[in-house]
């Protein structure tokens, strides 16, 4: 075959999720389901901050943004592995995998940062009340949604280089639904020592520094929720940091059940299983876990229903 982009291989098999014959149809429908409450659930919540004028905070200014972010993340799978449930034939081009694999790590970059950033805001909403309009300006708050788009750009952009120097000889089957980096790696027939030592650069920054902000920030909640006195406080603070504190360890503890693990065939078909919580089952569960527990979303669908019972 000519090499197109320095590789051999014009386009890739993905395995999916399981190779039983038996299992494809239901897992179809199953996906779809998800993927439609996943779009319409983001879409439903974006347009509820976008019409309610006393939705437009800090807090909830950056739940649209991860609402964004989950719709498109989850439309960068769902589609391509719906259309594989029904195809005798799992590939995907080579330009079409790099492309998958760019607007991925992009995307869970995001979502990382985002994630963080909501942290922050939990953290000067309870911990210094008294200055939170100037600790989340308008203006903090837009350098810390166009950095959290900076950052996945860059390390999008530093993996997918690193991906595209590599040759993929003749294995063209990865082990996966989409083009995951590990899999990746593991077809490559020459060095991925650079990609490697990318990843724990690019992966130490964009995963330990957010994981140890969010940590510090709710030990300073912890702590300052902790001096209320009164119940009612407490539980009101509390209540103000639950759906944040789900969607997180959701996002974070399957991504590291993923990643986290040794690199093994056996490890890499439960990795698969994990994956399914962060690409499809967290970008469909955050507008719910926001809107079930927050009381501000209910009485915005309660004045956008006109109704007075909700």
């Amino acid at each position: 075959m000519a090499p197109e982009n320095g590789s051999y291989v014009t386009e890739f098999v993905l395995m999916g999720l399981t190779d039983q014959p038996d299992l494809q149809l239901p897992l179809f429908f199953l996906f779809l389901v998800m993927y439609m409450v996943t779009v319409l659930g983001n879409l439903g919540l974006i347009t509820l901050i976008g019409l309610n004028s006393h939705l437009h905070t800090p807090m909830y200014f950056f739940l649209l943004n991860l609402s964004f972010i989950d719709l498109h993340y989850s439309s960068v799978f769902t589609p391509k592995m719906l259309m594989n449930y029904l195809s005798p034939k799992n590939v995907i081009s080579y330009r079409g995998c790099m492309t998958q694999f760019y607007f991925y790590c992009f995307f869970i970059i995001s979502e990382i940062y985002m994630l963080t950033s909501m942290a922050y805001d939990r953290y000067a909403a309870i911990c210094n009340p008294l200055l939170y309009n100037t600790a989340m300006s308008p203006r903090v708050c837009l350098s810390l949604m166009l950095g959290s788009y900076l950052m996945a750009f860059s390390g999008a952009m530093a993996h997918t280089g690193c991906m595209l120097r590599l040759t993929f000889c003749d294995a063209n089957t990865i082990n996966h639904y989409f083009c995951d980096i590990l899999p990746l790696l593991e077809l490559s027939c020459t060095s991925t020592y650079v990609n490697e030592l990318v990843i724990f650069i690019v992966g130490g920054i964009n995963i330990i520094l957010p994981s140890i902000t969010i940590f510090l920030s709710y030990v300073f909640i912890l702590s300052s929720i902790l001096k209320i006195r009164s119940m009612e406080g407490r539980s009101k603070a509390f209540s103000t940091c639950g759906s944040h504190i789900i969607a997180v360890s959701l996002f974070f503890g399957s991504c590291a059940f993923m990643y986290l693990k040794p690199s093994s065939t056996g490890s890499m078909n439960q990795g698969k299983i994990s994956s399914v919580f962060y690409t499809n089952v967290v970008p469909m569960m955050n507008p719910v876990i926001y809107s079930l527990r927050n009381k501000d979303v209910r009485v915005a669908v309660r004045k956008c229903l006109g109704r007075r019972d909700f």
